[in-house]
């Protein structure tokens, strides 16, 4: 069984972008499920599989597959429901890796750093364009952000002054 344990923050500003180490375009769209989100992902030249719990918080179940590039630009194409377009930028800050995902199309504005880590309460670096935490709010986890995007948020300009700054 794999386990994920996974933070996520708002990011302010755009000190991180000069600490960029690569940077991956990431199309993804959503096949359905109740108690999981099931997600074809194409990043780059590579296609997966993903599945993963619904629940909200830091640790979840997570299993990912890899799938032919085919197959995923069909299932993209013709099974998919809502999609994420984004580019996730990886920075290291300490031998850690933050994720940070700047979305594209109805989310654009929206820019949200994760980190993957070893236990829930692992101690990891806080650079000063790290912002709030956001990971038990799911209308951040992508699926959420698919079946609602950024654009929709009531709250959308209030949130893009806080990591504006």
């Amino acid at each position: 069984m794999g386990v994920e344990i996974e933070r996520k923050f708002l990011v302010r500003g755009n000190a991180w972008r000069g600490q960029i180490a690569r940077s991956i375009a990431i199309d993804q769209g959503y096949l359905g499920g109740e108690r999981c989100s099931v997600r074809v992902r194409l990043q780059d030249e590579v296609a997966m599989l993903n599945i993963k719990s619904r629940e909200a918080g830091a640790q979840r179940l997570e299993f990912e597959y890899p799938l032919p590039v085919t197959d995923a630009l069909e299932l993209l194409e013709r099974l998919s429901g809502p999609r994420v377009t984004k580019t996730r930028h990886h920075v290291v800050i300490d031998g850690d890796v933050f994720e940070i995902d700047e979305f594209a199309g109805a989310n654009t504005g929206l820019v949200v750093a994760e980190i993957e880590l070893d236990a829930v309460d692992a101690v990891f670096p806080h650079p000063a364009w790290l912002g709030r935490e956001v990971t038990d709010e799911v209308r951040f986890y992508n699926l959420r952000l698919a079946e609602t995007p950024f654009s929709d948020w009531l709250d959308r300009d209030t949130l893009i002054k806080e990591i504006a700054c």
